[in-house]
């Protein structure tokens, strides 16, 4: 049951890395649909580890596989600032400065 687990783990960790690469390449609607995916994949994990726990060595492999989640995850939020921004002052009818 645990290598089922780790294999959400490590599809989840697939879908962030791909969300960082779309985000590295600005396609923000990419993104949004990954993140979708990962939302999916979230939901279906959290079903398949009720009341499971992962032996050490899962768990191992399960915090490093979070770790580098985690990195991605900043990574495309610090991409995001700018675009956020963008969006914010489109939203606001402010016009787009040049820097």
């Amino acid at each position: 049951m645990g290598s089922q687990l780790l294999n959400y783990y490590e599809a989840i960790e697939r879908a962030s890395q791909d969300m960082l690469d779309a985000a590295r390449n600005g396609n923000w609607d990419e993104v949004v649909k990954l993140e979708g995916a990962c939302a999916l994949l979230i939901s279906q994990l959290k079903h398949a580890a009720a009341g499971r726990a992962l032996g050490e060595d899962e768990a191992q492999l399960k915090s490093r596989i979070m770790q580098r989640i985690l990195v991605n995850d900043a990574e495309i939020r610090h991409l995001a600032e700018p675009w956020l921004e963008q969006l914010d002052d489109m939203l606001a009818g402010r016009p787009k400065s040049l820097h």
